[in-house]
């Protein structure tokens, strides 16, 4: 019986590409300086030649500036919401109390927790996997990390105090999903990307207890397609929050804020 040919970049590369990976080469690099061993390296390669998200399969994404920790199964960073976190900072940059609804591998309150010195941060999701995630990720900020739907997972006492409410709702359309690559149809949970018949349910229900929580002059901000930022502005002012569009062409990033008004 021959040997096997031993576990070589070449050979990460030559599977990945294999596989369609078209960044094969950084892909195998990203592998390799993470695994410990060849053979880790090796079903490393594997898993993500049968498609499971590179951020997975390493156990880390890079958002930022931080290394963000990923589970299986929770759903991964964007890189076009960083943009979320800038403007978050643009809008507020002083807040003392931060949450983050929806809050996945808790990447967003992170990015927040590093950037603004002592504040108060919660997060927040219904999936019992990225609250897990998340706790760990928002540790090192001494983050509370709370299961349950939207504000009710929320303590009481944070009513009135927001400073800066993120919420990377769901917000692909249901008949989209499966349109959606196959890495994030297969890999990442449906209820963190089905935001329901036109994509804005879950938006909607933020927008709509957003001023209940905001402390005066506090903002929301979520991400959402071009196509949907017309009505999701209008679910903002419904709400009672003066709203504003943001938009970064070069990541295709759409943010809508909302400020609650003084007084």
């Amino acid at each position: 019986m021959p040997t096997p040919a031993p576990f070589s970049p070449s050979s990460a590369v030559s599977a990945l590409r294999a596989a369609g990976c078209v960044f094969a080469e950084d892909e195998a690099e990203l592998i390799l300086a993470t695994a410990r061993t060849p053979e880790e390296a090796a079903g490393m390669v594997d898993r993500r030649a049968a498609g499971l998200p590179l951020e997975q399969v390493l156990g880390w994404a890079e958002f930022h500036g931080l290394r963000v920790t990923v589970e299986p199964g929770v759903f991964v960073p964007r890189r076009r919401t960083e943009f979320l976190v800038d403007e978050a900072l643009a809008a507020v940059p002083d807040a003392a109390v931060v949450v983050d609804l929806c809050c996945g591998s808790g990447a967003l309150g992170a990015a927040l927790a590093a950037a603004l010195d002592d504040a108060e941060v919660h997060a927040a999701d219904v999936d019992p996997a990225a609250v897990r995630c998340a706790r760990r990720n928002l540790a090192p900020f001494r983050g509370r990390v709370h299961e349950g739907d939207l504000y009710d997972a929320l303590p009481a006492g944070l009513r009135g105090r927001v400073g800066v409410l993120t919420a990377n709702v769901p917000y692909v359309p249901t008949a989209e999903v499966a349109l959606l690559p196959a890495e994030a149809r297969d890999h990442e949970p449906l209820v963190a990307l089905d935001g329901g018949a036109d994509g804005l349910d879950v938006l909607r229900r933020v927008a709509a207890g957003a001023p209940e929580w905001l402390a005066p002059g506090g903002c929301l901000l979520t991400e959402t397609s071009e196509d949907q930022a017309p009505a999701a502005l209008q679910a903002f002012t419904r709400a009672g929050l003066t709203p504003r569009l943001a938009v970064d062409e070069d990541l295709s990033a759409h943010v809508v804020i909302g400020v609650r008004q003084q007084g």
